[in-house]
């Protein structure tokens, strides 16, 4: 769905800042009734817009003090290598992002453990032994300065 319309970015927005408001709230915020409001939401649901609802954690408090950003490079761009790649990174839960990038690498991965021994073994165990790695280069995440969910509406 690419044309929202006002009413709708306001339900995004309203949803973004807060996805456990009362949909009489959501309501009232983008001046509409509140079952048309509850049709519209189902609606961006099902066209997709709306993926999933999720809960932001602060991660230092639930443990997890290392992050990083992992830059990797493969050794040939072999359609199996970069469909195992992808499959495996996938299903890796300290893969918080992957993203295809242009420059000298072709991925990059934001990782978070717990410490610096945990990502050793994220990179030992798993990471090193996915076919097709040609080199991983590491770059701590020192502090967050900036850290968003919303996407600009």
């Amino acid at each position: 769905m690419e044309n929202l319309t006002e009413q709708d970015r306001a339900l995004l927005r309203a949803l973004q800042q807060d996805a456990r408001i009362t949909n009489q709230e959501l309501a009232e915020r983008a001046g509409m009734s509140a079952s048309a409001c509850w049709r519209r939401v189902r609606a961006l649901e099902e066209e997709g817009v709306i993926r999933r609802y999720a809960t932001v954690l602060d991660a230092a408090k639930a443990g997890l003090s290392f992050h990083a950003v992992a830059h990797v490079t493969l050794t040939r761009h072999d359609h199996r290598h970069v469909d195992t790649f992808i499959a495996e990174v996938g299903r890796r839960p300290e893969v918080l992002d992957c993203f295809a990038v242009t420059g000298e690498a072709d991925y990059m991965l934001r990782v978070m453990c717990a410490d610096l021994d945990a990502y050793n073994r994220f990179l030992e165990a798993f990471l090193f032994r996915l076919p097709g790695i040609a080199n991983v280069r590491t770059s701590l995440v020192l502090k967050g300065v900036k850290q968003e969910t919303a996407v600009p509406l």
